[in-house]
């Protein structure tokens, strides 16, 4: 790719940024299953559609600054699922327990919605539009209006492809392509958000 067009996606970028003070990156992990291939063949205990989130994860970047000055983690109970697949649980690292001891939906909306006000003027963002899909998933089995609703949904994956022209399988991957250290877990909410919040940081630094 060229100078000039890496140069006019990054100005797109920040040309869609500019109204806003801070950007929320968010990532979810959710109930989910698949067979192994040393099983036999069975029946998904968790279909696509069925889907619950079972993590949030929030970081608050300043827009000025380009640093995270928050952060809101919060698990989820499961209504449809609430038994998490042993799939879920080696590929999230979240437990039976922690769900379990975790708050509904609705009720873990309320403290974000709350925590949000904090940081007005914001746009969220996330990997894909995998999270924007299961927070309107989620909205659906609740009966309660989408979190993070009425805010600008940016999708970080695709800002990445048109910087640098190349589709990363993964969020990991992407991180360490660019030759940034990778923090945390992998498949844990509130450390893929960190994640995302630094490919952000060092597109825009």
């Amino acid at each position: 790719m060229c100078i000039e067009t890496k140069f006019l996606h990054l100005q797109a970028i920040q040309n869609v940024l500019a109204p806003y003070r801070y950007l929320y990156c968010v990532d979810l992990e959710a109930t989910c299953d698949e067979v192994g291939d040393l099983e036999s063949s069975r029946p998904l205990a968790v279909v696509p559609a069925q889907m619950e989130t079972i993590e949030i994860g929030l970081v608050v970047m300043d827009l000025e600054t380009l640093e995270i000055v928050d952060e809101f983690q919060r698990f989820v109970r499961p209504q449809i699922n609430p038994v998490l697949t042993d799939f879920c649980k080696q590929l999230t690292s979240i437990q039976q327990a922690d769900v379990d001891s975790a708050r509904t939906y609705v009720e873990v909306g309320q403290e974000l919605g709350a925590f949000v006000t904090r940081y007005p003027n914001a746009a969220w963002a996330s990997w894909g539009d995998y999270d924007a899909r299961q927070l309107e998933r989620d909205a659906g089995f609740a009966a309660c209006p989408t979190l993070l609703a009425g805010l600008q949904h940016f999708n970080v994956r695709k800002w990445h492809k048109g910087l640098y022209d190349i589709q990363q399988k993964g969020l990991k991957q992407s991180v360490e392509a660019m030759g940034l250290v990778w923090q945390g877990t992998y498949h844990r909410g509130i450390d893929d958000a960190k994640n995302v919040a630094s490919i952000i940081k060092e597109m825009l630094g």
